[in-house]
């Protein structure tokens, strides 16, 4: 596991430190900011529908199913840690932010 603050790899599942910004004027992800990779929705921060949201998201950049996007903490803050199974695509906004190029063998 080499971890580079805001990402690290466990075998084939893809960890991520993101800060998410509720209630924002669209779904994107906007760089770097504190460590962690800065991701905006459109959800409120209102019965999880933010997590949700932000399941769905990373799933879809990702190109797996919302099933293979978990929450390992941060339920109810802006700081979140996520695990992505196997993704099978690497989004273009965050290939330069210094994610290897290849994906780990699975």
């Amino acid at each position: 596991m080499a971890a580079t603050g805001w990402y690290y790899w466990e075998g084939t599942d893809l960890i991520l430190q993101v800060r998410v910004q509720p209630r924002a004027g669209r779904d994107e992800i906007t760089g770097l900011q504190a460590g962690r990779l800065r991701v905006r929705l459109t959800a409120p921060p209102v019965d999880g529908k933010a997590n949700l949201h932000l399941c769905r998201f990373l799933a879809e950049a990702f190109a797996v199913p919302p099933s293979r996007v978990t929450l390992i903490a941060g339920a109810t803050s802006r700081d979140k840690r996520l695990r992505i199974s196997a993704p099978r695509h690497l989004p273009w906004d965050i290939q330069p932010l210094d994610l290897p190029a290849q994906l780990p063998e699975r």
